[in-house]
């Protein structure tokens, strides 16, 4: 079963746009270069019908994308909050010796709806704060292998 994703409704109307144009108008501009290249002549030295070739199979890998977060995204409503991190949540943290705070929201890294630095759920440090309070302090393993810390100072809903 695929994860949820939370998007804020403006991050999800864009993405649907894309799609829809993807899926109309993307797919008959495609077919009809890869035709018009298949008009020219020999495949196998035809630049311009492998090239459209590559490029239809990158929508199509841009569709299926779009299609599977869309399918599975909760859009906009506030999550049920009870001072508890996780998607559509705006988390606020501290790293040990650091006196700066690190403010992001839990949610999908194709929402560019927002300002905030977005982490998904499914990220090390959307990860690790998920399920947790303000006050507590969690490790969670980085990428090159090593043990970070983190502190969370606040949780609020996104929008709030």
């Amino acid at each position: 079963m695929a994860e949820q994703t939370w998007l804020t409704r403006e991050a999800y109307d864009r993405l649907k746009g894309e799609l829809d144009h993807l899926t109309g108008v993307g797919r008959t501009e495609i077919a009809n270069k890869i035709e018009a290249a298949r008009e020219e002549g020999d495949l196998k030295e035809n630049g311009g019908y492998h090239a459209a070739k590559e490029e239809q199979g990158k929508q199509e890998a841009r569709i299926r994308q779009l299609t599977d977060l869309l399918r599975d995204a909760r859009v906009g409503e506030a999550p049920s909050f009870a001072g508890t991190a996780g998607p559509g949540t705006v988390v606020e943290v501290r790293f040990p010796g650091d006196d700066d705070v690190e403010r992001f929201l839990i949610g999908s890294r194709e929402d560019h709806s927002t300002t905030l630095e977005v982490y998904s759920a499914q990220s090390p440090l959307g990860g690790a704060v998920t399920g947790h309070r303000k006050g507590e302090t969690v490790s969670y393993t980085l990428p090159n292998g090593r043990t970070a810390k983190v502190q969370i100072v606040s949780v609020a809903p996104y929008g709030a």
